[in-house]
């Protein structure tokens, strides 16, 4: 059949067959392809082919709105805003389950003793077979669908009457909104699940939401619930939600052609062939033993799931015993959520102190009345920065929300409502590090103060040092992370130059460092004071300052003195130097601390060569762009990148028109290719150095 399609016929009531045919099969491709996107989770066609194929089912239902459907996708988010939520008795309550007040492996222990004692099984007699699920924060819902067509979308409410949102439900995407022509699905269909938010989903919501100056939302939960009560179907749309399926409300009797069902287990996977997604970890449990694994492991996971979960289900798997079990006050015996420990409470906020990272970020902590949050005893959380402390407006002596999700830090959510009983002052951060004294210092358009003693600063002394030794900068073989650690916890280096005062016999003494490796070390050390002034000024760790504008400020001031007496106003004369680098480096300098560590590097024999500062026009490749790409002979990368951007070039990563040379080695890939589509004069390594006018080798 041809794709191209009279949109205007001259009568629109009669709609050609091939263009029924033509929907029916963009429907479906369309439909197979957003539950592969929405709950398989593994797309087989690009975002535009689905917008392109998408555009053209539009096309089609505008040419001929006689043949749009509910179930089109196209009807997805419908967008007319209600005057109210209209009540609904469910057909089948929507019960609660009871909760396992005992949060430790005991309680599936104690459930699982409830269960064997209602049927009355033996010791002796085989475990009771379970099914294990996640128990998702976010909001039951109740999906009704008749004659394979989703009609009803209803809220638990209190668990006689909900609310209808199905305008709402029709845009979640996991949802289908046509259930496949199989003969086991029943004339009338009850599935009951849970709506819930993923925590990317809240976080892109919640950017939405400040940039427009909007109110946040605390947790997915109340994002989730937020969306499904809402009026505007457009306004939930936004709001991307998921769904995971748990259970059947009223469904058709087997005689009228509805499936029968042994098990829960059997039944979930049934719904799961019929398109709706379920939880990838629910799976068959035999006896206590088993649920205690599955508490545990979920436990272990919960931090990483891409939703929240505040526990674990449990429900026996055969439907014979579940009847069997029957209610207790209206709560299934055969079923018990298994919570976590409360990953959110309430204590009284002591008073702020202030950390400095390995940065020299200044963080803000909360000294805590110690509470149990998540099963773990929390005395202190953080504040993250002074806005967030004004956004929450919380000061010391209030009684303050803290929460805790796996191993995350514990945060300060915001302050429980209440008038104080007397003035308290708001928190400022301080103008002096609390741990060297150097100046704090806050950038503009930045939340976050630091501290700018970076060679002085002990919190940064780790930090310094791994970055003041890496290849790029001083280049100290063998000086890693383990040994650094020692160094640093043994206070054998305090500042920089004390790597340089260090002997054989202190190095050789550290744990795991014989004798051959201390010298390795030390003649490592040796060999790095030779080096150039762009080497050591990256080596300083100054913010913002990185290989690129260190080399630029050694062309532009040619000594080190000359930088470091530089005003803001100089600074910003060397090239792509902004206001904001500029500030950053007269910052650094001015710090005595800082000044005196790098006269004491220069005291212990690192040098470099120094000079005037070189004309841009006495540079060979002056305003010329230069691309690497291959191996080289005899040269390493950088190798060949020092010698051009000593010439003046400017090296980059991507050619295009603007490229003066690409030099190409062996197994050069697409950069050689772009280079001869758009005419780049390509250059090998010989004549490379003929261009520098240096010899090879």
């Amino acid at each position: 059949m041809s794709d191209s399609i009279d949109l205007f016929p001259e009568s629109p009531q009669d709609v050609p067959a091939k263009v029924v045919a033509k929907v029916n099969a963009l429907r479906e491709q369309l439909g197979r392809w957003a539950h592969e996107y929405y709950v398989q989770d593994a797309p087989t066609v690009p975002d535009g082919e689905y917008d392109r194929v998408f555009q053209q089912l539009q096309a089609l239902e505008a040419a001929y709105p006689q043949i749009v459907t509910p179930d089109s996708p196209t009807q997805r988010v419908i967008g007319a805003v209600l005057d109210g939520l209209t009540p609904v008795r469910h057909a089948v309550p929507m019960l609660s389950i009871q909760t396992e007040t005992d949060n430790e492996a005991s309680g599936a222990l104690a459930f699982d003793a409830r269960v064997r004692k209602e049927l009355e099984l033996p010791v002796s007699a085989a475990p009771v077979e379970y099914v294990a699920e996640p128990k998702f924060d976010g909001l039951a819902m109740n999906l009704r669908y008749e004659n394979r067509m989703l009609v009803q979308a209803t809220t638990r409410g209190d668990g006689e009457v909900g609310e209808d949102v199905t305008h709402n439900i029709r845009t979640i995407r996991q949802i289908p909104l046509t259930l496949p022509a199989d003969k086991d699905v029943p004339p009338v269909l009850e599935v009951r699940g849970e709506v819930y938010m993923r925590r990317a989903d809240l976080e892109k919501l919640n950017e939405r939401q400040a940039a427009a100056g909007a109110k946040l939302f605390a947790n997915p939960r109340n994002a989730a619930a937020g969306a499904v009560r809402q009026l505007d179907s457009s306004i939930s749309a936004q709001r991307r939600l998921s769904f995971f399926a748990y259970g059947l409300g009223e469904v058709s009797a087997a005689s009228d052609g509805g499936p029968v069902f042994q098990t829960h287990f059997a039944m979930l996977q049934t719904l799961k062939g019929w398109g709706f997604p379920v939880a990838p970890q629910v799976c068959v449990a035999r006896g206590a033993a088993d649920l205690v694994a599955f508490h545990e492991r979920m436990g272990a996971e919960r931090a990483a799931l891409p939703y929240e979960i505040d526990g674990v289900v449990y429900k026996v798997n055969s439907l014979a015993l579940q009847r069997q079990l029957g209610f207790k006050s209206r709560e299934p015996r055969w079923a018990v959520a298994h919570k976590y420990p409360a990953q959110e409470m309430p204590t009284r906020l002591e008073g702020i102190d202030v950390q400095v990272g390995r940065t020299g970020k200044l963080t803000p902590v909360a000294r805590l009345v110690p509470v149990q949050v998540g099963g773990v005893v929390v005395t202190n959380a953080t504040l993250h920065n002074i806005f967030e402390i004004r956004k929450k407006d919380v000061r010391k002596g209030d009684t303050v929300v803290v929460r805790r999700a796996g191993d995350v830090i514990p945060e300060v959510v915001g302050r429980v409502p209440g008038e104080r009983p007397h003035y308290v002052p708001n928190f400022r951060m301080p103008a002096q590090c609390p741990i060297c004294g150097s100046e704090v210092v806050r950038e503009k358009g930045e939340a976050n103060h630091r501290c700018s003693g970076g060679l002085f600063c002990p919190a940064q002394r780790k930090e310094a040092i791994l970055h003041f030794a890496a290849r790029r900068a001083m280049d100290i073989e063998g000086l890693g992370d383990k040994l650094v650690d020692q160094l640093v916890e043994g206070n054998v280096v305090r500042v920089l130059p004390d790597l340089y005062r260090l002997g054989l016999s202190a190095l050789a003494s550290l744990d795991r460092m014989a004798e051959k490796s201390a010298q390795n070390v030390l003649a490592a050390l040796e060999k790095s004071k030779q080096t150039t002034l762009q080497r050591f000024l990256f080596g300083l760790g100054i913010r913002h300052v990185g290989e690129s504008t260190a080399k630029d400020l050694a062309k532009h001031f040619g000594n080190l003195d000359a930088i470091m007496d530089a005003s803001v106003e100089a600074l910003l004369q060397v090239n792509d130097v902004g206001p904001v680098v500029a500030e950053s480096i007269h910052t650094f300098f001015a710090q005595p601390h800082n000044r005196e560590v790098v006269e004491q590097l220069r005291a212990c024999g690192v040098t470099w060569q120094e000079g005037e500062p070189r004309q841009q026009g006495e540079q060979l490749l002056s305003g010329m762009t230069v691309v690497l790409t291959g191996t080289l002979p005899t040269l390493s990368r950088d190798q060949a990148k020092d010698m051009l951007e000593a010439a003046g070039a400017k090296v980059s990563g991507s050619v295009s028109k603007k490229t003066s040379y690409v030099v190409a080695g062996a197994e050069a890939g697409s950069k050689l290719d772009k280079a001869q589509e758009l005419g780049v004069t390509v250059l090998d390594e010989a004549a490379m150095l003929a261009l520098l006018g240096r010899a090879p080798g």
